[in-house]
């Protein structure tokens, strides 16, 4: 199927001309059909890749006479290192001339594809930020009330932990889970340009000491027991973190959006009944970060190559199609929360819709939304990161180690 699908995404004949154009997307089951039907109704042929070849093939194929026209990414550094290289087209222009535009995305998301005070790349799909889910009944029974500051995540800890409950699942085999909390500490401590700084202008960045004070909160909650003892064994599969959580085995779970569907697919009776709750990541007194600040993956964009020689096309695309209102709907209809303004009323219609309208309501009052780091820094940087952060939270090095291995480089 995606050979045929490739075979009729040639391009066009001429440079900026309006032939057809090529989008390469991940393969998504859900979602593929609905943007397979976008495009092709704009003129244009979607491939598909699974996700792990995916990065490398863009990265090969960006610049040469096999890229795409329009390609999926996740904005930020991943998008970046392709802009800084002059192979993606600049869509500023296309956005302060399309009338409403520019409004019709979310800033703080319509921000992650933003460079250097420029647009790359345009949201397409719905919004993910992380958040604090919690056993409502094991709050109940406790008498507690989910936290809104940091003090009352760490009083939690040992209020849970007097009754032999496990304070919160981590899937601590899987070192992604456990940036969530490095994420958001620091973004609370320092603010968000703290990160960005890091992301810009290299490595050095790490040494700010907002880095040092949020690793040493996260090495503050591991010895106080928050996440338990065996937490460096769970997985975040079925069986792991998410079971952990819906059996009442541990009170919260810090976790993308997607928990909640995949707790309605694993535990669906923990949902259907009202056992689940969420809230935002706690504020931090003290900190110079703003408490509206969300991170995660505020979305995926569609970013258009400089070379394309389907220019127009593909402008023309990604200008009408991804606030076009029927597009907006499937995703809705599709469990999506899309970064799309003005579609509170049709949440609320949808299914799940206490849950997609609160998350569409963080997202639409952030100041702020960081992308997950091992995603906005570039891969080999990433995969450090994560290893010394794994290495963080099992105790084998300290905060200051933590920050002295990253800031080298």
């Amino acid at each position: 199927m995606v050979a045929a699908v490739a075979a009729c995404g040639t391009s066009g004949p001429s440079s900026g001309g309006g032939g057809p154009f090529k989008v390469w997307a991940l393969q998504d089951p859900v979602l593929n059909p609905i943007e397979k039907t976008s495009i092709e109704g704009a003129g244009g042929a979607l491939e598909t890749f699974g996700n792990d070849p995916y990065k490398q093939k863009v990265r090969v194929a960006i610049g040469s006479p096999n890229a795409p026209d329009v390609f999926f990414n996740w904005g930020g550094g991943n998008l970046k290192e392709y802009v800084d290289a002059g192979k993606i087209e600049d869509l500023t222009p296309v956005l302060d001339s399309t009338s409403g535009l520019k409004d019709a995305f979310l800033p703080s998301v319509l921000n992650g594809a933003k460079i250097d005070g420029k647009y790359y790349g345009l949201p397409m799909r719905g919004m993910q930020p992380v958040v604090l889910f919690y056993n409502k009944d094991l709050f109940t029974s406790a008498g507690v009330q989910p936290p809104k500051t940091w003090d009352d995540l760490l009083k939690l800890v040992d209020a849970f932990k007097g009754k032999n409950i496990q304070p919160i699942a981590l899937a601590g085999s899987q070192a992604w889970t456990e940036l969530m909390w490095i994420e958001y500490l620091l973004d609370r401590v320092g603010g968000s340009e703290v990160f960005q700084n890091i992301r810009d202008k290299g490595p050095a960045g790490w040494k700010d000491p907002a880095v040092l004070e949020a690793a040493t909160k996260v090495k503050e909650l591991v010895d106080r027991g928050g996440f338990g003892t065996n937490y460096a064994s769970v997985g975040y599969d079925v069986g792991g973190a998410s079971t952990i959580l819906a059996q009442g085995k541990a009170a919260m779970h810090l976790m993308g959006s997607w928990e909640y569907v995949n707790q309605l697919g694993q535990s669906p009776d923990f949902v259907k009944n009202d056992k689940l709750g969420w809230v935002t990541f706690p504020s931090l007194a003290g900190g110079k970060g703003k408490p509206d600040t969300v991170v995660g993956n505020a979305s995926n964009y569609y970013s258009i190559t400089k070379s394309s020689k389907s220019l127009d096309a593909a402008k023309k695309f990604v200008s009408t199609a991804l606030n076009d209102e029927k597009y907006v709907q499937s995703l809705i209809d599709a469990g999506d929360v899309p970064a799309v303004t003005g579609v509170k009323e049709k949440l609320a219609k949808a299914a799940n819709s206490q849950y997609t309208t609160w998350i569409y309501e963080q997202v639409e009052k952030a100041s702020t939304f960081q992308l997950s780091w091992d995603q906005d820094l570039p891969a080999d940087q990433a995969t450090k990161m994560l290893t010394q952060l794994q290495e963080l939270f099992l105790g084998k090095i300290t905060p200051q180690a933590f920050v002295d291995a990253l800031a080298q480089g």
